[in-house]
This record gives structure tokens, C-alpha cells and sequence, in this order.
């Protein structure tokens, strides 16, 4: 693969490392990936514009695409299109701890000057939510009439509970947008599509990045500890959750976005979407039965959300789902 940066971007190389499970050619003061394009779309320019923001501002980790000789983003060689991209050397000596990386993180994407068209959810959740229940409550009514499979079946019995919860966080939402308790931490900022500690990794890759409010990542991690950490994800996540408060505070409305985030069911539709394209049942019923199960410890963890962050919620006026108490 040296050849293809000889070739097609002039760049001599040096020597190579591995880091995030992909190998990287040392030249030019940089680390290089070569990347398969597969069937990916071209390189979208809002992504490439974010990417190259973090890279300018900093974010030492950031992987950006790199234009070959002939001024593309996508090459050809030995009949396969790649990308190339390029990263500065890592540096293993931050003393800042996941949350406080993350914090750092939004305070510099909160500075990005634009909102882009297409990766924009600022704003948006309780419209985007809607749409997201009506088009699968479509299709888990369209494949109920073609498929019988236990999965399906499966997936029709719990499937008014999901309805259940989202309308409970829709509804939430909506009364929390008219809450003013803000402050300049709230501003849109540059986030992830689906956050899983991706400020922990060595690399950041290009084209996963969402323009919306920080609460989007805050809310997916937590999420994760929660379902997939037991008990112990409780503790990682109130350490988190200060951490990520020393660099920058939640307001009022921030907490509200949070718990209603957290409400909304998206690990229930991230595993639907997957059924949706695949057709291993027996592995999806197995998914969906244990992620059934570890919804029990998750809305114990909603019940005692508050609490478990020392948010006075009483004190601060702000409502609760009662049926989790």
C-alpha cells in the first residue's frame, strides 16, 4: 500500500503503526490510513468541513481525508477505491480524565461558525422523534402481515411498550423546550452520530460527526453504561458526569434534554433497524430478548436519575415520570 501514497499522493513514508486496529504509515510528520471506500457515498463537504475544523482547532486525534495529485478524495488502485487520511502523532500525556475530553471536545466544536444543512439535529429532536415512531410503527405493522418468525413475534408483543415510552419522551420533551433555564452551553456544537467513547480512542474518524446540542453524546454514553455495564456502570457514569462538569456546567434545560434523551427508547430502535436488514432472526431474538431484560435495570436507573446526580429536582422545578418512581 506504500505504493499507492507514493504514487497517487507524492507522500514517502518511514515506518508504520498500528492504533485503533488499523495500520498507519508514518511520513511527513504525520500518520496516514488507507481506508477502503466500498460503497460509501463521496465524501460529503459538510463532514469534510467539520473534520477539517477539529483538525485546525486541535483535536490532535482527528483523521482527515487527504486529496490525491489529481485534487480527489477517492482513489483507484489495483482495481478497489481507497481513501487516505491523515492524523497527527498521538499524544498519550493528557491528564484529562473521559469526561473532561469530552467536555474539551464540545467547548471546541461549540465555536464551529456554521450549522451545516444535512448533519443538523439542533432544534429538531421532538419533530425527528415523531417521524422516527410513525415510519416504524409503518413497517413493524407491514412485516407483522410477512413474517412469523419468533422474532417478530417477539418484536409485536413489546412493541406497544416502546410506543409507550417514546410518546412518554416526546411529550417530555416538548414541555422542556419551553423551560428558558439556559445558558451559553447550550449552543449547538459539533457531537457524534451514536457516541461510544469515542474521545478514549486513539484515532477520530471522519464522516460520523452530527451538528447538535452536546446533551445528544452526553446521553448516548450514559446509555451504554447503563444497559451493557451493570452496577458498575452506574458509578462510571456519575464520575462522568462530574468530570465532564468541571470543564462545563449543565443548565436547567440541559438536565431536562438529558432525562428525556435518556427516556426515549433509541437502543430499541437502533436493534429494529438492524432487524430491518438482516435476516439472522434467531440472532436478533436473542438480542432483543436480553435487551428486554436489561431495560428492567435501565428504568430502575431513570427512576433514581436525579437522585443519583445530586439534581434537586423538586428544588429546581422539574418534572419527573411518575410511573418510573
Amino acid at each position: 500500500m506504500k505504493n499507492l501514497l507514493i504514487t497517487y499522493y507524492g507522500i514517502q513514508t518511514e515506518g508504520t503503526c498500528f492504533l485503533d486496529g488499523a495500520e498507519g504509515f508514518i511520513g511527513n510528520e504525520y500518520i496516514y490510513f488507507i481506508i477502503p471506500a466500498g460503497n460509501k457515498e463521496a465524501i460529503h463537504t459538510e463532514q469534510l468541513a467539520l473534520c477539517y475544523y477539529l483538525f485546525e482547532n486541535n483535536v490532535n486525534k482527528m483523521a482527515v481525508p487527504v486529496q490525491n495529485i489529481n485534487g480527489e478524495f477517492t482513489t483507484l488502485f489495483m482495481g478497489e477505491e481507497y481513501i487516505v487520511v491523515k492524523m497527527l502523532p498521538v499524544d498519550r500525556e493528557s491528564n484529562r480524565s473521559h469526561g473532561q475530553e469530552l467536555a474539551r471536545f464540545h467547548h471546541i466544536g461549540s465555536g464551529y461558525p456554521y450549522e451545516p444543512q444535512d448533519f443538523s439535529s439542533y432544534g429538531q429532536w421532538k419533530q425527528l422523534w415523531i417521524n422516527k415512531l410513525t415510519a416504524f410503527e409503518q413497517k413493524i405493522d407491514q412485516d407483522e402481515a410477512l413474517y412469523q418468525s419468533p422474532y417478530h413475534r417477539k418484536l409485536s408483543d413489546l412493541f406497544p411498550y416502546i410506543i409507550g415510552i417514546s410518546e412518554n419522551a416526546i411529550q417530555y420533551l416538548q414541555e422542556a423546550e419551553y423551560d428558558n433555564r439556559f445558558h451559553e452551553s447550550d449552543q449547538g456544537t459539533i457531537t457524534y452520530k451514536r457516541y461510544t467513547n469515542q474521545c478514549n480512542r486513539d484515532v477520530m474518524w471522519h464522516g460520523n460527526f452530527m451538528f447538535d446540542h452536546p446533551v445528544r453524546d452526553l446521553a448516548e454514553h450514559i446509555r451504554y453504561c447503563i444497559l451493557y455495564q451493570g452496577e458498575q456502570g452506574k458509578d462510571n457514569v456519575v464520575e462522568f458526569l462530574q468530570d465532564y462538569q468541571k470543564e462545563r456546567s449543565l443548565s436547567v434545560f440541559s438536565w431536562r434534554l438529558l432525562y428525556a434523551r435518556l427516556l426515549y427508547p433509541v437502543h430499541f430502535f437502533d436493534l429494529m433497524e438492524k432487524g430491518f436488514a438482516s435476516a439472522s432472526y434467531d440472532s436478533l431474538l436473542s438480542s432483543l430478548v436480553d435487551l428486554q431484560h436489561k431495560q428492567l435495570r435501565y428504568e430502575k436507573f431513570m427512576g433514581e436519575f436525579f437522585e443519583r446526580f445530586d439534581v434537586d429536582h423538586k428544588e429546581w422545578k422539574i418534572p419527573v415520570i411518575d410511573w418510573l418512581q
